[in-house]
């Protein structure tokens, strides 16, 4: 990215089970559109799990919550969730039997940082993580490889 300016996708969705896997969907486009795939599926992950916790715990019947992704330019990928719920999170913990409770434990593991800010109303849950480009772009790289791989001269 030469820019020196942050990128930014988000997108809506509403308060159904579906829209967890709508929110992926949208991450894996953002950031394969990007270039950023070296850490998709721990992104991925915590995209999941932000996006049911909001779901579970911060929207509200007829409000929905919204996914930002920025890129900045020092190839850190913020995530934020915003929703409509209190501004309070902790860390539970979950008896070994229990099938809830580990997904901010998740995005402790898995992202650089995260944190919660507040909004009004709600707030926001965001995580953060260095990305690198798969590989740096260069247009007349693809045309070379092109050529070579199809014995036609290169154009420069």
């Amino acid at each position: 990215m030469n820019d020196q300016t942050p990128q930014t996708r988000e997108a809506f969705y509403r308060r159904t089970p579906r829209s967890v896997t709508k929110a992926r969907h949208f991450t894996r486009y953002a950031l394969t559109d990007w270039d950023m795939t070296t850490r998709l599926d721990e992104v991925l992950l915590c995209v999941r799990e932000l996006a049911t916790n909001a779901l579970l715990h911060g929207v509200l019947p007829g409000r929905g919550f919204l996914l930002r992704l920025t890129l900045h330019p020092d190839n850190t990928l913020r995530v934020e969730v915003h929703d409509s719920g209190p501004g309070e999170l902790h860390l539970p913990d979950p008896a070994p039997e229990s099938e809830h409770g580990r997904g901010l434990r998740l995005v402790t593991a898995l992202a650089d940082k995260w944190g919660v800010d507040e909004r009004n109303p709600g707030k926001i849950v965001w995580c953060e993580f260095a990305v690198t480009p798969r590989m740096s772009y260069d247009p007349s790289a693809n045309s070379r490889m092109l050529a070579a791989a199809s014995d036609m001269p290169a154009r420069s």
